[in-house]
């Protein structure tokens, strides 16, 4: 069956390379001395090493606006967009951008930057890390209307990282009711952080219930691992397994992606 994973990405299986952008203009840990010039400098040196080692896609974030906000301020999208609008033309596989944790934010940079996917947390109430965390779909799929984006594809993380779901339904009605309620076009399974290996039961029980809704395996992708994950996941979303050593602070290694890669294509 012909997906818009086929029409977006061109490839079975496509997996997504992170992009984690340095803390911004307002964020706590931002570096003034270092200024947007440094986050530029970053920005550029993992887009060349995921697209060296062979990526399919790259999503692009705020990865180190610790402690994230769940309606962020103006200036995270602003300056995400002049990065995306400056490395713009370097680009050379599809991208997709995340505004930690605004989806609405991040629908509008995805429209004014020309990305064609966005990953975000829409549905659902928690508990989690940042205070009780509540969403609203209707809105952020109205917004999207509102903003001509309609061809921007939706990634909703069904399982949240550092968040616990405060229904009382299992996981795979959940599933089901956010697949029927908020027409997800992807679906993202988490691991607890970024870099935690997703459970593999959990991983199958939502692709068992997600009908023809894509699904992408989220966080803790490895060489070992990947394999695996793909006999579930239509796709994977990849970043600290990318960096030097695989940590998470370090800067992305294109040798790091070309070993995942060559896993990936055994699958394919």
């Amino acid at each position: 069956m012909t997906t818009w994973l086929d029409d977006v990405f061109d490839v079975r299986k496509p997996i997504i390379g992170m992009c984690h952008l340095p803390a911004l203009p307002g964020d706590p840990g931002y570096d003034a001395a270092g200024g947007m010039a440094r986050i530029l400098a970053h920005g550029r040196q993992e887009i060349t090493a995921l697209q060296d080692g062979g990526i399919d896609g790259i999503l692009i974030s705020n990865e180190f606006s610790l402690p994230y906000l769940t309606e962020t301020e103006p200036i995270t999208a602003i300056s995400m967009a002049r990065v995306i609008g400056e490395l713009r033309a370097e680009l050379t596989v599809p991208f997709g951008v995340n505004v930690l944790w605004d989806g609405v934010a991040s629908i509008d940079l995805a429209i004014a930057t020309g990305a064609s996917f966005v990953r975000e947390v829409f549905t659902g109430v928690y508990a989690s890390d940042f205070g009780l965390w509540n969403t609203d779909v209707g809105r952020a799929a109205r917004h999207r209307a509102k903003v001509s984006a309609k061809d921007v594809k939706l990634l909703y993380n069904i399982v949240p990282e550092a968040a616990t779901y405060l229904g009382g339904r299992d996981l795979g009605q959940m599933t089901r009711s956010t697949v029927f309620n908020g027409v997800p076009d992807g679906l993202c399974v988490s691991g607890l952080t970024a870099g935690a290996a997703t459970d593999t039961p959990t991983l199958k029980m939502v692709k068992e219930n997600a009908g023809d809704t894509p699904v992408f395996v989220n966080t803790g992708v490895r060489p070992d691992t990947v394999v695996e994950s793909l006999k579930y996941a239509d796709g994977a979303i990849v970043g600290t397994w990318f960096k030097r050593d695989g940590k998470f602070e370090n800067d992305a290694e294109s040798a790091r992606v070309a070993e995942l890669m060559e896993a990936v294509r055994t699958v394919r």
